[in-house]
């Protein structure tokens, strides 16, 4: 499990300000805790979590030396500025159900030759124990033809008897649609004039 160093950070200091020093804001909170701790996390640290690790994925958690296991919940991603802004993360208990997403990972999507592959859900949310939670869901869908579809009900998690699914069990979450080729657009796209 990726370990994360981070220390407490005083509310004193705006995060504008923190960020300009090289430092991403964050949160820890949990059933066991009174609040939530503000935390402040080393660029370069938070960089190197999120290289292995996204939202849904356990981490350890080290704060000012003390170790713990937490879940992430949110990753605020700037893409214009290339930067993460806030890692929010969420105490792990054991006993404790929580609530959580799992990234959905398509296999064999380049042997989809007979339509067009469409990914309608990056995600599935359910809850459960700390031991049980699932980071990742990987689809096959090298075997998928035009017309195909799988639901959230044909997929692995919804069979693990550890895991109470949140998303609708009959939302379809990979479907591969025909293709229709029409003879008049390929010659519009060309343009029809001869430039020169």
């Amino acid at each position: 499990m990726t370990t994360l160093k981070a220390e407490k950070r005083t509310m004193d200091v705006k995060a504008k300000k923190l960020r300009r020093e090289g430092y991403v804001t964050g949160n820890v909170f949990g059933r066991e805790m009174e609040g939530s701790i503000p935390l402040q996390i080393r660029k370069q640290e938070a960089e190197r979590l999120i290289k292995t690790c996204k939202k849904g994925s356990r981490a350890t958690l080290e704060i000012d030396g003390r170790p713990m296991n937490v879940l992430i919940k949110e990753i605020d991603y700037d893409s214009m500025k290339n930067q993460i802004l806030e890692i929010d993360f969420q105490a792990l208990v054991s006993g404790e159900k929580v609530h959580s997403v799992a990234e959905i990972e398509l296999l064999n999507h380049e042997k989809v030759t007979t339509g067009v592959l469409q990914l309608l859900m990056e995600e599935i949310s359910y809850r459960a124990l700390p031991d049980a939670l699932v980071e990742k869901v990987q689809i096959d869908v090298g075997n998928m033809r035009a017309g195909d579809s799988i639901r959230v009900r044909d997929l692995s998690i919804a069979s693990d008897k550890d895991v109470d699914i949140q998303t609708d069990l009959d939302a379809v979450v990979v479907t591969v649609s025909a293709v229709h080729n029409d003879e008049e657009d390929s010659q519009t796209e060309d343009g029809g004039e001869d430039k020169k």
